[in-house]
C-alpha cells in the first residue's frame, strides 16, 4: 500500500467513524425505545387559553415526529396546582409532561398552603417555551391617556381606581401589585374568575384599567375598543410598536412577562431528557407554530433546561418578595 493510499484510507476511516458517532448520538434515546407508546401533555387549566393552545400545537408536531399519539389532558383546579401535582406523582420516564404558565412554577407555591409539590425540586423544567408582556389597558372612552395620567389618578384618590384581573395571584393581578409597589400608589384590585369576564367588564367600562396578557386584548386594542398605555416587557412589543414600555414611561423594575414552560417529573433518564428538550425546541421553531404565536404578540423562547431553571429560580424569588411585601393571599 502506498503512502497516498494509506492516507486516503485513514481519512475515509475517520469520516466513517465520525458519521457513525453522530448517528449513534442522534438516535440514542430512540434506541432506548422512547417513545414506544402515547405521551400525555398535562395542562393544569381549562381548554381554550394560551397554555392549552401551546400544548395542542406542541402535541401535533411531536405526534408527527414520534409517530406516537400525544394526548392533551386538561386538569384544571387549585390555581394550576392540581394538574402539576399529578405530573409530580407520575413516573419519571418522559411519558407524562406538564405544559403550564408561570403560576404553578413560581406563584402558587407562595399563595397556597397545601401545594403538594416543591416547584424547584420535584418538577424538571425542560424549557421556557414562550413569553409575552402584559399591557396596561383602559376603556377607549377613558380620560386616561398615559401612564402618567394613571399615576396621577391613583395619587389623587388612593385605593379608588379599579384594576381588573383574571383572579387572585394571576400574572395580571401581580403585575398591578408590582406597578403600585414601584410607583408608591394603591389601586383597588377586582378579581374575576378568568380573563374573559374581566375583559368583558373592561370593555363595558365597569372597571377602570387592567394589566392583561397582550394576546388576550390585542384584537380589542386594534379594534379601538381598548386603549393601550404601556407594555410590561423590557422592549416594545412587535405587535404594538407604538406603545411604550413601562420603563420608557418612567417606571423602573416593573418588567413582567407572562410565560409558559414544559416540564417533567424530576429524575428523567438523561437520554430521554435530552431528546425531549431537542424535540420540543424543534417543534417550537416550526415555521407554522412560530408564526401562529408571534402573530398575537407571543415570543418563542425555547431555551435550555439550565437556562429555564435559572430563570425559574429568579422568578420564584421575585414573586415571593412581591407577594410577601404586598401581603397578597389567594382568598
Amino acid at each position: 500500500m502506498t503512502v497516498l493510499t494509506r492516507r486516503l484510507a485513514v481519512k475515509a476511516g475517520a469520516a466513517l467513524g465520525a458519521a457513525v458517532l453522530s448517528l449513534c448520538t442522534a438516535t440514542l434515546a430512540h434506541a432506548n425505545g422512547f417513545p414506544d407508546h402515547p405521551v400525555t401533555l398535562v395542562v393544569p387549566f381549562p381548554a381554550g387559553g394560551s397554555t392549552d393552545m401551546l400544548a395542542r400545537a406542541l402535541g401535533a408536531e411531536l405526534q408527527k415526529k414520534w409517530g406516537q399519539t400525544v394526548i392533551v389532558d386538561n386538569r384544571p383546579g387549585a390555581t394550576g396546582t392540581l394538574g402539576t401535582s399529578q405530573v409530580k406523582r407520575a413516573p419519571a420516564d418522559g411519558y407524562t409532561l406538564l405544559v403550564s404558565s408561570l403560576g404553578p412554577f413560581v406563584i402558587a407555591p407562595h399563595l397556597l398552603k397545601a401545594v403538594q409539590y416543591d416547584a424547584l425540586k420535584d418538577i424538571d423544567l425542560l424549557t421556557v417555551a414562550m413569553q409575552a408582556p402584559n399591557v396596561l389597558v383602559v376603556p377607549a372612552a377613558s380620560p386616561l391617556k398615559s401612564v402618567k395620567d394613571v399615576i396621577d389618578a391613583l395619587k389623587k384618590d388612593p385605593g379608588k381606581m379599579t384594576f381588573a384581573s383574571s383572579g387572585n395571584g394571576s400574572s395580571d393581578h401581580l403585575t398591578a401589585e408590582l406597578f403600585w409597589l414601584q410607583t408608591g400608589t394603591n389601586g383597588l384590585h377586582v378579581p374575576y374568575k378568568g380573563g374573559s369576564p374581566a375583559i368583558t367588564d373592561l370593555l363595558g367600562a365597569q372597571v377602570d384599567a387592567s394589566f392583561q396578557n397582550v394576546n388576550a386584548v390585542l384584537p380589542h386594542i386594534v379594534g379601538g375598543k381598548l386603549r393601550a398605555l404601556a407594555v410590561t416587557g423590557d422592549k416594545r412589543s412587535a405587535v404594538l410598536p407604538n406603545v411604550p414600555t413601562l420603563a420608557e414611561s418612567g417606571i423602573k423594575g416593573a418588567d413582567v412577562y407572562s410565560w409558559q414552560g414544559v416540564a417533567a417529573p424530576r429524575g428523567l433518564p438523561p437520554a430521554v431528557r435530552a431528546q425531549l428538550q431537542k424535540d420540543l425546541v424543534a417543534a417550537l421553531h416550526e415555521p407554522a407554530v412560530k408564526q401562529k404565536f408571534t402573530d398575537i404578540g407571543i415570543e418563542i423562547v425555547a431555551n435550555t433546561p439550565d437556562q429555564a431553571q435559572s430563570f425559574q429560580k429568579a422568578e420564584f424569588a421575585r414573586w415571593k418578595q412581591v407577594i410577601e411585601t404586598r401581603k397578597i393571599t389567594a382568598d
